[in-house]
């Protein structure tokens, strides 16, 4: 497209979305402190969907009318992988801190890589290799790091009790990038047989089904808390969702695909910064250091790659 259709500069958009998809620990973590994770993630996905239906329904219902019941049946399993995705990151932040589950649920496009190579037999390339190894290596610093805290420690019970909690929490968060990566696999697929809104608004809707159905089976209540957790809700329909990563894919239209994976890695630096001054959750030794891994394995892997 020519530069001149351009609303604003690409570059823009992209620094705005990876602001904007940065908040979305910290509304999560605000919303958490009344309604559970389940309902916290299909809020997030259901808004998501509202925003786009109107849009999608209007200028795009005659493309979803010629889809395949083979396609209906790929976007539900891409929604429940999505879904599946949310449910896990989002829970992952009960239990470990904003740094160590940003970090390590950053680590999908590594997973896009291995699962590419057994799935798709695409297989990886010595930095992609590489940089897997970086980010595993840094991972296990991150994962293992709540054990290494305070030892010697008069309140030995509780840090341990508070260990197997993060231990749990950073579980979590690798299997949301577990998660996330099979959803982007299948993806790449469905995206080549339809346009970007009609498939992420298909996506998030089965998404948001499904998590309704997981709450509801859970006996949780989307109804009853207060007027700031709603709040909460919608801001993370409107903010880190469709202005974080609506915005990504929008950019890839006009960005280099190496740019923007590398711009990605943004988002969990902002997000531990956020934490830092919202939430006064300073990232520790063993956080910083495996997140830096980590980020470095994802950079090797994606600069090398995109060459």
């Amino acid at each position: 497209m020519n530069k001149k259709n351009r609303v604003f500069p690409p570059e823009l958009l992209m620094a705005i979305s990876v602001l904007a998809a940065s908040t979305g620990a910290i509304f999560i973590r605000l919303a958490q402190r009344e309604a559970p994770s389940l309902v916290v993630a299909a809020y997030r996905l259901g808004i998501g969907a509202l925003v786009l239906a109107p849009l999608t329904l209007s200028k795009h219902l005659g493309e979803l009318k010629k889809l395949s019941r083979r396609f209906w049946l790929l976007s539900l399993f891409s929604g429940m992988l999505l879904a599946f995705h949310f449910a896990s990151w989002i829970s992952s932040l009960e239990y470990t801190s904003v740094s160590s589950s940003v970090v390590l649920v950053s680590m999908s496009p590594l997973f896009v890589a291995l699962l590419s190579t057994f799935i798709l037999h695409e297989p990886l390339t010595k930095y992609a290799w590489a940089g897997l190894i970086i980010a595993v290596a840094g991972s296990v610093i991150v994962a293992l790091e709540s054990s290494w805290m305070g030892s010697g420690m008069e309140i030995e019970n509780l840090q341990a009790a508070q260990g197997s909690q993060r231990f749990l929490g950073n579980s979590l968060a690798l299997a949301g990038a577990v998660f996330v990566a099979g959803y982007l696999i299948i993806g790449r697929s469905l995206r080549a047989m339809l346009s970007f809104l009609p498939y992420t608004f298909l996506v998030f809707a089965s998404a948001a089904l499904i998590l309704l159905l997981m709450a509801a089976v859970s006996g949780q209540s989307f109804v009853g808390y207060t007027p700031i957790t709603y709040l909460w809700f919608a801001a993370l329909g409107l903010i880190p969702q469709i202005a974080g990563h609506a915005g990504f894919n929008w950019a890839l239209r006009y960005l280099p695909a190496s740019f923007v994976s590398i711009a990605l890695l943004g988002e969990p630096i902002g997000s531990s910064l956020l934490a830092m001054v919202f939430l006064q959750e300073a990232p520790t030794l063993g956080e910083i250091v495996g997140g830096v891994l980590i980020l470095s394995g994802i950079y090797l892997a994606a600069r090398r790659k995109t060459k």
